[in-house]
């Protein structure tokens, strides 16, 4: 290409990306791609064909730019990301280990001055597994653990204090503590997401057994008599994760957008926390608002082992109800996270969730159609 000004280039696709015209990006990028692209007009090139959906084209440009730097540590993530979203689990999981190889990850890498489990035989040996990330993380990959304990050897789990309650009805360990915690003295140690790397985890590995997470007889026992009067089916709702979620503008939506919802027959209530939760007190919605009286998930896996279904965004919920074995219908942006992957309706992670895929960018109320048909025939 005569006088290709990559700078000027990524500048004119960006300000396209900026006023919402990905087309526009798309075609100037590709233009010059056609002819000796920098590296940075091929990533930006692959980001925006992500955003777009089109994410077997993404790959290859992910491939393309991993082969010309293997060493790009972020160039990597990104591509893990891509492979596990279309269910190319194999090198998924291998590229994945990078995600705190990254500068905006480094400081959240825990120093752990033991070697990293490589899946070898554990007799004799004390392994320290320990979670990361989000609740939602921790409740998907908790299910792990019971391979693990097919190694051999001697298990200390460490987890966030609000999932001790869980991890301890679990039961696949020998010392369980709380994040923050210092362990005794163990000889290996893997975060709870480079499982599935280290087993060779494969689709057709999953779900496992289900449910394998189990709330607390107590609390259900309280929510029973709580939600005793309420017509059935009862339905919660979670409408927004995280606020701090890098992708939280696409996944989280406003009570206001599941007013449809409402003309089912069924008692709604909330679930969600956060934030958000405040937008049940000044909703016209008709639903019960629970945000007071949840004072931890152990609260939250009780309702949903009494409610008939969970109705939410992709959020740490959705987890939780899959994890227990309870019907969970999930809401998902266009390009959704990973573990999702694409064109299908329902997940291998968790046999009771459905998943309800927005057919456009950023276009959530045909989704909130389709729930609300459904509610409305099986209410």
């Amino acid at each position: 290409m005569e006088n290709h000004d990559p700078s000027a280039t990524l500048r004119a696709a960006q300000a396209a990306v900026d006023r919402g015209d990905l087309e526009a990006a798309e075609a100037g990028l590709r233009r010059a791609v056609a002819g000796s692209a920098s590296l940075q007009e091929l990533l930006m090139l692959a980001q925006v064909l992500r955003t777009q959906g089109q994410i077997e084209e993404c790959c290859r440009l992910q491939l393309k730019l991993v082969e010309l730097r293997p060493g790009n540590l972020v160039f990597r993530f990104d591509l893990a990301e891509t492979l596990l979203l279309l269910g190319q689990f194999e090198r998924g999981w291998r590229e994945y280990k990078y995600r705190y190889s990254l500068p905006a990850t480094m400081e959240l890498a825990r120093k752990i001055q033991r070697p990293r489990w490589a899946g070898q035989r554990l007799e004799g040996k004390t392994i320290l597994i320990h979670d990361e990330q989000g609740f939602g993380d921790t409740f998907q990959f908790l299910r792990l653990l019971r391979n693990v304990r097919a190694f051999g050897g001697r298990i200390i789990l460490q987890v966030h204090s609000a999932l001790l309650p869980f991890a301890a009805r679990l039961g696949w360990h020998d010392l369980l503590l709380a994040r923050g915690q210092l362990p005794p003295a163990f000889d290996l140690h893997c975060e709870l997401m480079s499982l599935p790397d280290v087993l060779g985890l494969q689709a057709a590995d999953l779900p496992g057994p289900i449910p394998y997470l189990k709330p607390d007889p107590v609390f259900v026992q309280k929510w029973q008599s709580r939600l005793a009067a309420l017509p059935r089916p009862i339905v919660a709702l979670a409408w927004a994760g995280t606020p701090t979620h890098p992708n939280d503008r696409n996944r989280s939506l406003s009570l206001e957008q599941l007013a449809p919802l409402g003309g089912a027959q069924a008692s709604f209530i909330t679930v969600q926390k956060g934030p958000a939760a405040a937008q049940a007190a000044a909703s016209s919605f008709k639903l019960l608002n629970l945000d007071p009286e949840i004072a931890s998930f152990e609260d939250t896996a009780a309702i949903l082992s009494v409610a008939d279904l969970l109705v939410s965004v992709d959020s740490s919920p959705v987890h939780l109800a899959g994890a227990l074995g309870r019907p969970v219908w999930t809401l998902l942006p266009y390009v959704p996270d990973w573990r999702w992957l694409l064109g299908r309706e329902d997940t291998p992670w968790y046999p009771t969730m459905r998943l309800f895929r927005q057919a456009q960018r950023a276009d959530w109320q045909p989704v909130i159609a389709r729930v609300a048909d459904q509610l409305a025939m099986t209410g």
